[in-house]
């Protein structure tokens, strides 16, 4: 039976919303879309340095005692045959497993001492900025589950990222730019777009993810042959007949939203090209970020967009830079993973600090949980790489009120679960908002019957991470 379509009936919800597709006006619709719910942004709960945030995520699951966190008893017991146990083992975890050192040699860095890979060439010299983190435990060892359980708080995704929360609380720096930037790989993480929805909160808070290849974001410039002026003299003119729509229609609340998002989207064309725009760089930042090294470029020119971003007034930007599962050859794999981000951040620091910002931007570092000190042997025993570990995970804070230069909580002498100043990533999240301003407890959404949370149900300050 062949279907038939009115094409002049007035669209559903549904289909108007749909029919935005992608690019530049979905993007400008996303950022002033309130939904059917009225919401207000209280701003800070407290005084706080930090003003934004960068956050950088390492997708796959970094290891903590191949980077920061040094287990010479590992040496002691490489490739002896170990029995694991405990609730959190992956599917990868059968078989006999055996114990793994870290093919990388530590140094003591800065005037702090801190611990670090020499495999961070750059790095290194900035350690006195951070603050490592060894007492993070999470719940899950599959990967979509932990992602999402590092960036929404929750494993089974749907609740509003990380990022959502913090523009919803404390507003946008520039109504003219989205207030929550996503930097995303060419093959978006384990849980793709889940990892930075707005969820139950208002549509304005979604992540804008800027593509990797391509343009950035579709449909950014005007279409050939159509001016700037012929571009705002269309707009005047869709303007008033939506005005006088408008005024025969009795729920304007979406309406005004898309005629809201027609403006945000011109004015983005003003600002956004520039703003993506890094060619008027210097020659030496460019080469200080590693853009135009094969190694470098991709995770320096996401660190480079960061700096550009924040200081543009983009309330949260998130970085992807990944795959760190290395069940196989983590010399090889991590070796290469750490010099592909260990300039780009070094630079984004260096940056930061040159033009007096790191003090009010809140950087961070981590992944979706860290590695075990054992693993199979499924190549022979040069290809001994590690498997999921839930229960111990470091992280690293820098900027924005962190107490820089200084190592918090410990793991075990095998790395295998953290045992000092332990906290669920719920503190995490408790203390990432603090350091913003907010309060979690306060900062609440009234959804599907009960007021809603980053944490879920609450969580603490992790005290000893600020300064």
């Amino acid at each position: 039976m062949q279907t038939t379509h009115n094409y002049f009936a007035t669209p559903s919800r549904r289909e108007a919303l749909f029919g935005l597709g992608a690019g530049l006006g979905a993007v400008a619709m996303s950022s002033l879309l309130r939904g059917e719910e009225e919401f207000s942004v209280a701003g800070p709960h407290h005084i706080a340095k930090a003003k934004r945030c960068i956050f950088l995520m390492m997708e796959g699951g970094p290891s903590h005692m191949d980077t920061f966190d040094p287990k010479p008893e590992l040496a002691k017991r490489h490739l002896q045959k170990f029995q694991r146990s405990g609730d959190t083992e992956s599917a990868m975890s059968s078989g006999q497993r055996y114990f793994v050192k870290s093919p990388f040699e530590f140094i003591k860095a800065g005037q702090s001492g801190a611990d670090i890979s020499t495999e961070w060439k750059y790095l290194k010299d900035y350690v006195d900025d951070m603050c490592f983190y060894r007492g993070c435990q999470v719940e899950s060892v599959n990967h979509p589950t932990a992602c999402y359980h590092v960036n929404t708080g929750n494993q089974f995704g749907g609740d509003p990222g990380i990022g959502s929360w913090v523009t919803y609380g404390l507003g946008t720096l520039n109504d003219n730019l989205p207030g929550f930037v996503v930097l995303p790989r060419t093959s978006y993480p384990q849980g793709g777009a889940g990892n930075w929805s707005n969820g139950f909160l208002p549509a304005k808070y979604q992540g804008t993810p800027l593509r990797p290849k391509g343009s950035p974001i579709l449909d950014l410039n005007t279409p050939v042959g159509i001016s700037r002026e012929q571009d705002r003299r269309s707009l005047d003119l869709l303007s008033k007949l939506n005005e006088k729509h408008k005024d025969s229609r009795f729920d304007k609340g979406e309406l005004e939203a898309r005629m809201e998002s027609y403006e945000l989207a011109y004015r983005m064309q003003s600002e956004v090209p520039d703003l993506l725009d890094i060619s008027g760089e210097k020659q030496t930042t460019l080469e200080a970020y590693g853009i135009g090294n094969e190694k470098t470029d991709a995770f320096g020119r996401k660190c480079l967009l960061a700096r550009r971003l924040v200081e543009k007034g983009v309330r949260f930007v998130q970085a992807y830079a990944g795959n760190w599962d290395s069940h196989d050859y983590i010399s090889k794999a991590h070796g290469s993973l750490i010099r592909s981000v260990d300039k780009p951040i070094a630079s984004l620091l260096g940056d930061l600090k040159d033009r007096g910002m790191l003090n009010d931007t809140l950087v961070i570092w981590c992944g979706e949980f860290g590695r075990t000190p054992d693993n199979g042997l499924r190549g022979g025993a040069a290809s001994y790489g590690r498997d999921h570990n839930a229960k111990a995970m470091t992280m690293w804070f820098a900027g924005g009120g962190v107490d820089a230069g200084h190592t918090v909580g410990a793991t075990d002498e095998i790395g295998a679960e953290a045992v000092d100043c332990v906290h669920h990533i719920r503190d995490v999240h408790v203390t990432l908002l603090h350091l913003l301003g907010l309060d979690d407890n306060k900062l609440s959404y009234y959804h599907a019957g009960r007021h809603k949370q980053l944490s879920q149900f609450g969580g603490e300050v992790i005290t000893e991470l600020l300064a």
